[in-house]
């Protein structure tokens, strides 16, 4: 198969022709017809990830068609359109038998801990426990742009986050994670003030949900946001992951708010300060949000097959496989708007 390859951190990304995967019991094997290039990646090219074992494929946002099926496969056959969370619990352990798959003690990760999707052959273990099946009014690219960004920001927002109508929501970062978050909080009814650097990004914002804006490089975003929403808002999801946005997303909450922290604190950035006194003294709640099960689709696709939500709408570009050893290294400058999805191998 035709993959996208490195063998070292940080090192030289090919295109390379490798041996195709083979399904082990309980895998089936995809073909890939769409995969989201997410800063994720980057944050494992650049060695930030210790579940990576190299050299490596990556690649986790995914959408395909089942071509093999290994032993034990009973709720899919060849030729289901398919999708899956970045996040595949294993169904047997304490976390995954609580429901909670995406905090699986031996989850499979493709792109992370085994070889991803930026191939044309992909292997996904744990497939009965995790696959989810593709409605055709959802195209490939749309379920591709689904897989990491869009589940975690669904579960941050509408699960860990309990946003209803009425409360303020304010998302900082207009990336992928970003904008699928005020789409999301925009359609369960909230009022949401979206933050970023970049005027072009926030104006996209605006157009796909978001009522405020603050340009954090030009306005104080604290203050902007507690005089916006009168106070503080109720729900603030850090959607880039930064020492900035993560203190930025805590103190902006009004007493008794919630934090949710989207974004992958890596780096530079690994320990962010946390003003702890307003946490006590305002009884403030900090959550993280890791993907989102495979059982908990449900609720998502029909707000999508309704639309209530339109991911597409967040699709920036359609790319080749041949154009990631150029984009994955620059994909901390955070350039363009939107997602990129590769359809083309």
């Amino acid at each position: 198969m035709k993959a996208a390859y490195y063998s070292q951190f940080q090192g030289e990304i090919t295109i390379e022709k490798l041996p195709d995967p083979k399904p082990i019991e309980g895998a089936v094997v995809l073909k890939v017809e769409a995969t989201g290039l997410c800063r994720s990646d980057w944050h494992g090219w650049m060695g930030h990830d210790s579940d990576i074992q190299l050299p490596h494929v990556p690649g986790h946002e995914l959408a395909g068609t089942v071509v093999e099926l290994g032993k034990g496969i009973s709720k899919f056959k060849i030729g289901d359109r398919v999708t899956v969370p970045f996040v595949s619990g294993c169904g047997k352990c304490p976390q995954c038998n609580s429901g909670n798959h995406q905090v699986c003690d031996t989850q499979f990760q493709p792109g992370f801990t085994h070889w991803g999707s930026f191939a044309e052959h992909v292997s996904i273990h744990y497939a009965d426990t995790n696959l989810v099946h593709l409605p055709h009014e959802i195209s490939f690219e749309t379920a591709a742009s689904l897989g990491c960004r869009f589940i975690t920001s669904f579960r941050a927002v509408a699960h860990q986050g309990a946003v209803s109508g009425g409360q303020w929501v304010a998302v900082h970062g207009c990336g992928g994670v970003g904008l699928s978050a005020i789409m999301i909080a925009e359609a369960l009814g909230a009022q949401v003030i979206a933050i970023d650097l970049d005027d072009e990004k926030l104006s996209f914002a605006k157009s796909i949900g978001a009522h405020f804006t603050v340009n954090g490089s030009k306005e104080n975003v604290i203050e902007a946001v507690k005089s916006i929403s009168r106070g503080g808002v109720h729900v603030s999801v850090d959607a880039l992951g930064s020492k900035v946005t993560c203190f930025n997303s805590i103190a902006n909450l009004r007493k008794r708010g919630k934090h949710i922290q989207v974004g992958l604190m890596a780096g530079n950035d690994y320990l962010p300060e946390i003003p702890m006194h307003l946490v006590v003294a305002h009884e403030l709640e900090i959550l993280g949000s890791h993907g989102m099960q495979a059982h908990a689709y449900p609720e998502m696709m029909e707000m999508i097959q309704s639309g209530k939500l339109q991911p597409e709408k967040l699709i920036g570009e359609l790319i080749s496989l041949n154009d990631v050893p150029k984009l994955l290294p620059k994909m901390n400058e955070f350039q363009g708007i939107g997602v990129k999805v590769i359809s083309k191998f």
